[in-house]
């Protein structure tokens, strides 16, 4: 790619940012210590880009691109067809049972809460794969777990518990690296501390909830992910809906994939900034929406962006795809903007040592502006952090929600977060061998199940390597078929229909664990076989397969 002249000058890592260019393609900060930084005066708006780039690689068509056109076209019918016998429904079933739709109707002067036609997905489609959704579980959802049996005699409204327990293979929880355990190490560190420290402070992390263990926890993590410091909050779904707000406000521009998660998406648009979106992964579309957010500024005033913040998944949950990152840091020294990636999915996951998508491609930490991360996936915990700059966390200590209100971390999840983090990281020198192990079975597991299910003919999205595994399904009559196959099969699984995904895509989502053994992903593998024959859902030749010990020595 070509470069402009000016980016090779850039200023030392160690000189602080004392004021703010009118240049918008200034030199990125070495840290993200200049998301404080407040120009009092608006730049020059005709500042536009000084050289037009060589163009980026071709977009790689993913595995949507290849579906053959009988798939597509009866997809699309079948979703049409539903529709249409919903809307008949409705017509009859208002003229003959009024009753029914009563809250449907303006009540006691009261507007009801949904349009008939909003609620039409969930009356007529939903509550048809409800079984399939929230089914109930006891005990540790580790490599198996426990159904709690149940049916339904009014058509999945309402539930009835037979009292019988279902033991089974565990396809469909975020237990990357197998930490969630109710005996081992992690299990015998949160134990100790829950003696020594109880259960919680009740108080928020700004006033008595910052314990010594929090503190060094919040250090360990700043460590672990290669940045100056952490901020850890009490929930995932929290740490970017309320801590995005605190980075972009009014007259900043947020610049997010259309797949980012939607703690990503309520974020953005509670910070008051403008939201803009570039097509999933493609970084062309990304160059192509800041050189024109870049050379058109602000709305109405086309004053300069106080800031351009880009928020990218480091893993898509729904897709198994990584972000381009590498190429997403070559835009980033040219365009000058600030970059967020949320690590919920693959900090732990990827990379040799488990430390996320950077230790994947081998990026430089310190080339991400804000590191974001969650411990429900890879560490068997809750909650998530924040890494950058330290001026960057102390500014979040002081002005985030998360920080100044919410509640501050309960001391066994902080305990297993710890402990499970240090086996990673080889401090726990007595499990070190352990962590390690974790990392390298996730990995061996993950491209054995993938390449398992392609080589027998399914039609499969998402990178090498991902944890993720999506197996496309399509018509929306095989979601419930192939959820409920599994489940008679001892499988537990997920699968996704519109509006998780888009109405074309829907899919069944495996998760992969290191605690998974190699008979029971064999086991996963034979019986999927037989319900992908069953639904016929293969839709390529089968290959021969491969044997997960020439997997794992690729792997080494």
């Amino acid at each position: 790619r070509a470069v402009h002249a000016h980016d090779s000058a850039d200023a030392s890592p160690t000189a602080p940012v004392k004021a703010v260019s009118s240049d918008p393609f200034q030199a990125p900060p070495a840290t993200s210590a200049s998301l404080m930084d407040q120009p009092d005066v608006a730049a020059s708006a005709d500042a536009g880009p000084k050289a037009a780039a060589t163009a980026l690689p071709h977009e790689v068509p993913g595995g949507l691109s290849n579906v053959p056109m009988f798939v597509e076209v009866t997809t699309y019918l079948s979703f049409l067809l539903l529709v249409m016998l919903a809307h008949v429904e409705d017509f009859f079933g208002k003229l003959f049972m009024p009753q029914k739709y009563k809250q449907l109707r303006v009540q006691n002067g009261f507007a009801p809460m949904v349009k008939d036609f909003e609620s039409m997905w969930i009356r007529h489609v939903y509550f048809r794969l409800r079984d399939c959704f929230n089914r109930p579980i006891t005990g540790v959802a580790g490599g198996r777990v426990t159904l709690v049996d149940r049916v339904s005699k009014d058509y999945n409204k309402t539930f009835q518990f037979t009292g019988r327990l279902r033991n089974v293979l565990n396809l469909a929880s975020y237990n990357y690296l197998g930490f969630a355990q109710s005996e081992g190490p992690c299990a015998d560190k949160v134990d100790e501390a829950l003696r020594e420290g109880g259960v919680f402070q009740g108080s928020p992390v700004a006033e008595a909830g910052r314990t010594l263990l929090l503190a060094e926890t919040e250090d360990m993590v700043a460590r672990f992910v290669g940045a100056e410091a952490a901020l850890i909050v009490s929930m995932g779904y929290a740490t970017n809906a309320l801590n995005i707000p605190t980075l972009a406000t009014k007259g900043c521009l947020i610049i997010s994939d259309e797949l980012n998660h939607n703690s990503l998406v309520t974020g953005a648009r509670l910070s008051g900034a403008e939201i803009r979106v570039f097509r999933h992964n493609n970084t062309r579309d990304l160059e192509k929406q800041l050189r024109r957010s870049i050379a058109q500024g602000q709305p109405r005033t086309h004053r300069p962006w106080k800031r351009i913040l880009v928020v990218v998944e480091g893993l898509y949950s729904m897709e198994g795809e990584f972000c381009k990152l590498p190429e997403i840091v070559e835009l980033r020294r040219r365009y000058k903007f600030h970059l967020f990636v949320d690590e919920a999915h693959s900090v732990g996951a990827l990379g040799k040592r488990g430390r996320g998508v950077c230790d994947h491609f081998g990026v430089d930490p310190r080339e991400v502006d804000i590191l974001m991360g969650t411990f429900t996936k890879s560490f068997g915990a809750a909650g998530g952090y924040i890494a950058g700059s330290r001026a960057l966390i102390d500014h979040l200590r002081l002005h985030s929600h998360s920080a100044v209100y919410a509640e501050a971390m309960s001391v066994p999840v902080l305990a297993q977060v710890s402990s499970s983090m240090r086996m990673i990281m080889g401090e726990d020198r007595e499990n070190a061998v352990l962590g390690q192990q974790k990392l390298d079975q996730l990995a061996i597991n993950s491209r054995y199940f993938a390449q398992g299910l392609r080589d027998l003919g399914f039609m499969t999205l998402g990178d090498a390597g991902s944890p993720v595994v999506p197996l496309l399904l399509f018509n929306p009559a095989k979601i419930s078929a192939f959820s409920r196959e599994c489940l008679r099969r001892n499988i537990a699984v997920v699968v996704v229909a519109y509006p998780g995904v888009p109405v074309n895509s829907c899919r069944v989502r495996f998760c992969i664990s290191a605690s998974h053994t190699v008979e029971e992903l064999d086991y996963a593998l034979e019986q999927v076989s037989e319900i992908g024959d069953l639904l016929m859902l293969k839709f390529r030749k089968p290959t021969a397969t491969k044997s997960i010990a020439g997997l794992a020595t690729k792997h080494d």
